[in-house]
């Protein structure tokens, strides 16, 4: 069993980077249905910067269940140090990794050890170290319940419908745009596990990147309008989402759907009009699927992209990484 104390990433006021302490707390108790897990690795994700700004209130909630000080990150990869009395199938010295209590900024990931529900983890694949491990789970779940299976019934915060992927195969073609980012890189590489033709967008930089995960078409919007050049798609999945997310309505052909992963500014008229769909959902934790998207990383059908490894005490330059914008792949801290 560990020592009563560890060494952590936390909140005590919201801000910029500066606001991250790394500082001594107790090591957290595991409750029911829940492990212990030490951590070797923490993935960085959009979510744990905007608690650090000062978003406390997840989508669909009515108010924040966040106090402070709050240790933020959801992502994790590392060993189970200690298991609950009504825990089935993990036990003491397996490797798991995670995406934890999400939706909610409950997950306490920044640190050496966290206390997870063991239904939010899964097996880590032998074949993958725990930093790669641990830029999975958000990312790559997000890109699965979007692409290839919500997964639950859970209300969408967004939209009165359940979403529905869109099924994938030979004869389809999606336009990711974002492509070269944490969600991007992992649903250009579902589309091709799927058979379908991709047409990646992003700076033209990434571009020898996004052709190494198969990508067939890549458009570099710092030079072309994505818009302007395509047409007839049958998916488009932003990961950029926002304002400008309908300026991509009329690349989709009739029947088509449009997916953004941050909430649009829609309009039902034009959509109707045009004969598409828009659909969005938020991510859930899911041991289940990230053990299905586990066997694709462990065979080598899809793998994790790092963009830069931060110790743990470097979280703050972690997130300024994160600020500079233009991330290929994830962030990652490493706790040694």
């Amino acid at each position: 069993m560990p020592t009563q104390t560890m060494r952590a990433v936390r909140l005590h006021e919201h801000g910029g980077p500066e606001v991250l302490r790394y500082e001594e707390v107790p090591v957290p108790e595991p409750g029911p249905g829940e492990v212990l897990v030490r951590v070797h690795a923490a993935g960085v994700n959009p979510p744990d910067w905007y608690l650090r700004g000062g978003l406390t209130k997840m989508p669909g909630e009515t108010e924040s269940t966040v106090g402070l000080p709050v240790i933020p990150g959801t992502d994790v990869s590392g060993v189970v140090e200690a298991v609950a009395a009504d825990v089935d199938g993990l036990a003491v010295g397996d490797e798991v990794f995670g995406l934890l209590r999400f939706p909610s900024f409950d997950g306490s990931a920044y640190a050496e050890y966290v206390a997870a529900p063991a239904s939010d983890l899964a097996r880590k694949p032998a074949g993958l170290d725990h930093v790669h491990a641990a830029g999975a789970p958000m990312a790559g779940l997000t890109a699965w319940q979007f692409l290839v299976e919500l997964g639950h019934h859970h209300p969408s915060p967004f939209q009165e419908a359940r979403h529905r992927p869109t099924a994938l195969d030979a004869d389809t073609t999606v336009l990711v745009n974002g492509a070269a980012g944490g969600v991007g890189h992992f649903a250009l590489q579902l589309a091709k596990w799927k058979g379908a033709r991709v047409i990646a967008v992003a700076s033209g930089a990434h571009g020898p990147f996004l052709r190494e995960l198969g990508a067939d078409q890549v458009i570099d919007y710092t030079t072309s309008r994505p818009e302007d050049l395509v047409r007839d798609v049958d998916l488009v999945l932003d990961t950029v989402g926002g304002p400008d997310s309908r300026r991509f309505l009329r690349t989709l052909k009739r029947g088509g759907s449009h997916f953004p992963v941050f909430p649009g500014d829609f309009d039902t008229e034009e959509t109707a009009q045009l004969g598409v769909t828009v659909s969005i959902t938020q991510v859930r934790s899911s041991g289940a699927q990230l053990a299905d998207l586990g066997r694709l990383l462990d065979a080598g059908t899809v793998r994790v992209a790092i963009d830069s490894m931060f110790p743990l005490a470097d979280a703050r330059a972690a997130h300024e990484r994160a600020l500079r914008g233009h991330i290929r792949g994830k962030i990652v801290l490493t706790v040694a």
